[in-house]
């Protein structure tokens, strides 16, 4: 809503500085039309081409607009239906995973251990499928909510997030360093979203690691612009399908050595694209990765 009231003040503005500018050449006109003919033969030439850049001008706004909308309008689609299909096949994955439960309790002795095995696998396979939809409907929510920016406090964020993980996991030992007064201007629930997927992913990735390290920081980009970034020193990834790290479902190690189901980098990459900003990672296998992103 903010940026399309933006959109709008910006092409009033286009379209009121086109006039004044018709206006200041027409006026000009006048005042030199009785002592040269010749100034005002050309002065009338460049109104008719200001007036004409004009009107391409606006046609060409007018186009982005409509195209702009379609892809909204489509956008919007595609998260409603993907939204209604997550939440559809909640309940018919919970019936499955009931009832073979109460089937392995109440038949559980008289069964051989291959039956068992097949139901532990069914169990298995739909609350795998069950995490799935959530992180797919929290994908959806990221995108659907509406956003309210204000000043947020990053250092208190991570430190928090990085607490919550220490509390769950008190068996390791992570050294953690988060650098004071960092803040930025976003939503304070999709910024903390995205740096508790970031964290996680670090604490995750850093678990087979006698000494594990994290660190949150700021940074410039490319454009001497503010940003932030997540390093750690866990499992890295190979650069060469470092386009793979952002997309749904992707994942860059198997599911047995590191739990997961992929959504979460796709999470941060639609925030941060959300706020104006960009995400972009270095790493290198066994060497650790660094996730650095601006809010815009």
């Amino acid at each position: 809503m903010i940026e399309r009231r933006r959109r709008r003040q910006s092409h009033l503005t286009i379209h009121l500085t086109g006039v004044l500018g018709l206006l200041i050449v027409g006026t000009a006109g006048v005042g030199v039309y009785r002592y040269s003919a010749y100034l005002t033969a050309v002065i009338a030439a460049s109104v008719l081409l200001m007036a004409a850049s004009h009107v391409l001008l606006a046609r060409a706004i007018r186009r982005h607009e409509l195209i702009e909308h379609a892809l909204h309008d489509t956008n919007r689609e595609l998260e409603s239906f993907s939204y209604s299909v997550s939440h559809d096949l909640r309940a018919p994955l919970r019936s499955i995973d009931g009832f073979s439960q109460a089937l392995v309790e109440d038949a559980g002795p008289t069964l051989d251990e291959r039956s068992r095995s097949h139901l532990e696998r069914i169990r298995s396979a739909t609350q795998r499928m069950g995490r799935l939809i959530d992180d797919l409907l929290a994908l959806s929510r990221v995108t659907r909510a509406e956003m309210k920016r204000e000043r947020v406090d990053v250092s208190e964020i991570a430190t928090q997030v990085a607490a919550e993980l220490a509390r769950h996991a008190p068996a390791r030992a992570v050294a953690v360093t988060i650098a004071p007064g960092l803040t930025a201007t976003g939503d304070p629930q999709l910024v903390r979203l995205a740096l508790q997927n970031l964290i996680e992913n670090a604490w995750k990735f850093t678990s087979r690691r006698a000494q594990a390290s994290i660190e949150v920081g700021p940074t410039k980009d490319a454009h001497g612009e503010p940003a932030f970034y997540v390093r750690d020193n866990g499992a890295g990834y190979d650069p060469s399908v470092a386009t793979k790290l952002f997309g749904p479902f992707q994942r860059l190690h198997p599911a047995s050595d590191f739990p997961g189901t992929g959504i979460g980098l796709a999470t941060v990459k639609r925030i941060v694209h959300r706020h104006g900003g960009r995400i972009w990672a270095e790493g290198k296998i066994d060497a650790g990765a660094c996730f650095y992103f601006t809010l815009g």
